[in-house]
């Protein structure tokens, strides 16, 4: 095979040797052209729908993510606090809440103790659950109007009465209990 084209080339080579016609290569050249700017005209093309087709997927991603996770948002705008409206009554919602909360440690402690009757446990637990609500309640409104001093009062007084009461009720079952001791020494 690779004598037979030798051979071919031999007896035309007058014929290969002679001159490109007139144009030839300006005709070429031209054709070189509009194949490389069809080619560069679609790799745009074909960008600009990639890019589309992207941001496309990006948004239907987003929304169908806050389709199917709705309550995501929604607990992240219920619970509005004090600490939402400003730094100062962030120090002041910090302050009741850690007091509050030391309060509830020491109610437990005493429960262990055993110095605490079922009823009396009861009756605390249904207070828990009225200030919960309670609490519940003014965050709503405190979500609805963040720059209204009457709500910010009213979440002050809340954890003000919390306190009050924890503190009281507190204070109460440990005199009873300093009672109950100093009782039983005496007796012994």
């Amino acid at each position: 095979m690779k004598d037979l084209l030798e051979q071919i080339i031999r007896e035309n080579k007058h014929e290969l040797e002679e001159e490109a016609p007139l144009g030839h290569f300006e005709r070429f050249e031209a054709k070189l052209n509009r194949e490389h700017k069809k080619q560069i005209r679609f790799d745009r093309k074909f960008i600009l729908q990639l890019a589309a087709s992207l941001v496309f997927i990006l948004l239907l991603g987003n929304q169908l993510r806050m389709y199917f996770a709705p309550d995501q948002g929604k607990q992240t705008q219920e619970t509005a606090t004090l600490s939402s409206v400003s730094d100062e009554y962030s120090e002041v919602e910090f302050y009741y809440t850690s007091a509050i909360n030391q309060g509830m440690s020491e109610w437990d402690k005493l429960v262990e103790d055993g110095f605490i009757s079922e009823a009396d446990q009861q009756m605390m637990t249904n207070e828990i659950k009225e200030f919960d609500r309670m609490q519940e309640q003014l965050q709503q409104e405190l979500q609805a109007n963040p720059d209204d001093e009457r709500v910010i009062n009213a979440m002050l007084d809340y954890y003000q009465a919390r306190l009050s009461i924890t503190t009281l009720i507190v204070d109460k079952l440990k005199e009873v209990k300093h009672q109950k001791m100093t009782q039983n020494e005496t007796e012994i």
